[in-house]
């Protein structure tokens, strides 16, 4: 089973290159991050986050109790347009496990893509979705939560994350239960 790479890994802060749409290995690298995605209980991930520097996404924000796994996998996604005043809210990453970190982004994002079949499309959302497409994007572009966090927000990021990192955390966590002393 492929891991989930780690902050401070190199490979988080590189901008990733253009995949080529007639690569068939997409399909595999595809199918391995939906399977990493899942087993971590992720609903988006990014192929920096498997260690490919690969600009290829897997998305599913719309899990439920019966277990059906549907991704969405886009290929050399581009964020086209955000709309609405920033909102707040705590983000995790399975790069970054145990934590949450508060991130400002807007509301909405509409992001044009190509599928695994090199057909384009274009894909919108709010909420869950348009917090996750804006995420995942930021990993092809080298950005994790600590730099998309308030210079504060960052500081104190870095400190829990050293912390869980110590207590053992796993992709997967978004917090910790304080250790009984």
């Amino acid at each position: 089973m492929i891991s989930i790479v780690q902050s401070p890994n190199p490979i988080l802060n590189t901008v990733c290159e253009p995949c080529d749409l007639n690569d068939k290995s997409l399909r595999k690298l595809a199918k391995q991050m939906a399977k990493a995605m899942y087993k971590n209980s992720g609903c988006g991930l990014a192929a920096p986050q498997l260690g490919v520097a690969q600009r290829l996404v897997v998305i599913d924000c719309d899990q439920d109790e019966s277990g059906e796994e549907d991704p969405i996998v886009l290929v050399n996604p581009v964020l086209i347009e955000t709309k609405g005043d920033p909102v707040t809210e705590g983000e995790g990453c399975l790069s970054c496990p145990g934590i949450s970190v508060p991130i400002s982004r807007p509301p909405w994002a509409r992001v044009r893509y190509f599928d695994l079949d090199g057909e384009e499309w274009e894909i919108e959302g709010d909420g869950l979705l348009g917090r996750c497409l804006q995420h995942e994007l930021d990993h092809l572009d080298g950005i994790t939560m600590f730099e998309r966090a308030d210079p504060l927000a960052r500081i104190q990021a870095l400190r829990d994350y050293d912390e869980a990192l110590a207590q053992g955390a796993k992709p997967g966590e978004t917090s910790l239960e304080p250790r009984v002393r």
